[in-house]
């Protein structure tokens, strides 16, 4: 008799289910906690860069630039501020979380246990919402002393805020499966990241673009995040609500496709 049968162990393979939700639920505090550790450096610090660009901004343009639509200057640039905070937090926990366990090469802890690619995906992707959301309501909070924040739409400020974050904790995880190593994801955030969140309408309305670059914005994803956020902030958006809930429905969609496509396929991740 197999000495493991005598012991009383047994020899069947445990059944999680359709969902491994205790695996996936472990995995997702794996990553809130892992940024909540530091939490001065990953939720703390961005709440002060984004109330520094409000004070370098508003003192720098609010004489020439009083008021954008009506709104008043800092008004309107504070929802900007606050989703480019979201996103890049985002982006950089997903991302530096992936690339780190690649190359401590503890990455096989993740993708031995009995996980699905989709849980997996699912499990990043909501930690990094986590961080954005985090970060997004903390700097709401600081601006919040500085300049009189509004709720003009509960549902698109929680759509756009959730969407936004999603978004680039996707483009986060994709970015990290694909890096080597560190430098390549400060390549994707240089190269991709900023320039896209600071041409985006983060700073000023995009009708005040002359052509060809008015028509340009309108196919940069980062635009239909923050205008649809300060939609839901301020009532004022450069381009319909509807429209914007609809891009970032289909981007993270075709994002979380690709990302999952990566995960099953062990791309970068399995030797």
């Amino acid at each position: 008799m197999d000495s493991r049968q005598t012991i009383g162990v047994s020899l069947t393979p445990k059944r999680f289910g359709t969902v491994n939700w205790y695996g996936l639920w472990s995995l997702y505090k794996k990553e809130v906690h892992r940024f909540l550790k530091v939490f001065t450096q990953t939720v703390a610090a961005p709440m002060v860069t984004a109330l520094l660009f409000l004070a370098i901004f508003t003192l720098a343009l609010g004489r020439a630039v009083e008021t954008i639509g009506g709104i008043p200057f800092s008004q309107f640039l504070a929802p900007g501020l606050i989703t480019m905070a979201m996103a890049q937090n985002a982006f950089a926990n997903t991302s530096s979380s992936v690339v780190s366990a690649k190359m401590q090469g503890n990455i096989v802890d993740v993708i031995m246990p009995p996980i699905s690619p989709t849980e997996f995906v699912i499990a990043y992707v909501m930690g990094g919402v986590t961080r954005g959301m985090f970060v997004g309501l903390t700097t709401w909070i600081g601006m919040s002393f500085f300049v009189p924040m509004e709720v003009h739409s509960l549902l698109h400020l929680v759509y756009h805020a959730t969407t936004a974050s999603m978004m680039l904790a996707l483009l986060g995880l994709i970015g990290g499966i694909w890096a080597d190593k560190f430098d390549h994801v400060a390549a994707i955030t240089n190269f991709v990241v900023t320039p896209f969140a600071f041409l985006s309408g983060t700073f000023y309305s995009i009708s005040r673009l002359p052509e060809p670059f008015y028509t340009l914005a309108h196919y940069n994803p980062f635009f239909y995040m923050i205008d649809g956020f300060r939609y839901g902030a301020i009532g004022v958006s450069d381009t319909a609500p509807w429209i914007g809930m609809a891009v970032m429905a289909g981007v993270n969609a075709a994002l979380g496709l690709l990302a999952w496509r990566m995960v099953s396929t062990g791309y970068k991740l399995k030797a």
